[in-house]
């Protein structure tokens, strides 16, 4: 297997790969983005970083200020 050294080069690559091709690479890396993204939210939820956010959704709910989505 070819080894590639910059992101440059792997771009390129990709840009050679088949549809198929290039969505059995978004599901390999999907996982990794997906992991990623629950562990940085587990740490601001966990650090309170998520606080003021949250009470502005309590308030919206309270004031009956939500609607539904399409």
């Amino acid at each position: 297997m070819q080894s590639m050294s910059s992101v440059a080069e792997i771009k390129r690559a990709i840009d050679q790969l088949t549809p198929d091709q290039r969505v059995e690479l978004e599901r390999q890396l999907h996982p990794i983005v997906d992991d990623e993204w629950d562990d940085q939210m587990k740490h601001d939820a966990a650090s309170g970083k998520l606080d003021g956010l949250l009470a502005e959704v309590d308030r919206d709910v309270a004031a009956g200020a939500l609607r539904e989505l399409p």
